[in-house]
């Protein structure tokens, strides 16, 4: 049987399993509990009361977190002709071109966010099987598909921490939201533009309680449940 180690279980008894916390508590004792050798991500988990089975019920979109994600984000553009020069300029880290494409195609996704343009998503259609399941498919909806004249704000934005959100098979949203060496302050405001971007998304043909649960956690600590109606979730 799997057992949690000493620094795992005394972050775990700071916490009172089925309570819910204010945001600035729960990112306070989320801070404390990341104990680990290295900077942990700071991650929001949310369990929406919605079912997934219908189409008029999915949940993707974007937000730009007001203090970035605290790493370096690798995009990738795909892009042709004038759009290639746009995105290089902006500072795209991967250009595609059939190189790119074919080392896409054998599994590599060395990069944290891919954009495209309209006449682009043809090719990047065909690499579905890889981009869709790592959640790095560019999609109109995420804000990830502009044409080239746009190509310079959207990669301005995913280096600033713009990220994208989805709904997964079980009815949950997982999204990082900063570092655990971030001020408390700083994971606030991350947390509230998630959650208020989660509502906003909210689908007109879900009924009833939207957010069931949210849980703040970092990489390797204890889940800490946060109380939604504290964070601009209200129903």
């Amino acid at each position: 049987m799997a057992t949690h180690g000493k620094k795992y279980r005394a972050a775990r008894d700071l916490i009172e399993r089925n309570q819910l916390y204010p945001p600035r508590e729960a990112v306070e004792l989320a801070k404390q509990s990341a104990t680990a050798n290295f900077d942990e991500t700071v991650e929001v988990h949310v369990r929406l009361g919605i079912d997934t089975r219908k189409a008029d019920q999915q949940v993707r979109s974007s937000v730009q977190l007001p203090h970035g994600l605290g790493k370096t984000v690798r995009v990738l553009a795909f892009v042709e002709g004038e759009g290639a020069r746009l995105a290089e300029q902006a500072g795209a880290d991967f250009i595609t071109d059939e190189e790119t494409i074919t080392k896409i195609q054998d599994g590599w996704t060395g990069f944290d966010v891919a954009i495209a343009v309209p006449e682009m998503m043809g090719t990047v259609g065909r690499l579905g099987r890889i981009l869709g399941p790592r959640g790095l498919m560019p999609n109109p909806k995420a804000g990830t598909v502009a044409p080239a004249e746009d190509l310079p704000r959207l990669i301005d934005e995913a280096k600033a921490g713009k990220i994208e959100f989805r709904l997964d098979k079980t009815a949950n949203v997982h999204a990082p939201i900063g570092k655990a060496s971030f001020s408390a302050d700083a994971l606030c405001d991350n947390l509230v533009a998630l959650v208020d971007a989660v509502r906003r998304a909210r689908p007109s043909a879900a009924k009833g309680n939207f957010f069931r649960r949210i849980t703040l956690a970092t990489t390797m600590g204890p889940g800490i449940r946060v109380d939604p109606n504290l964070v601009g979730a209200t129903e």
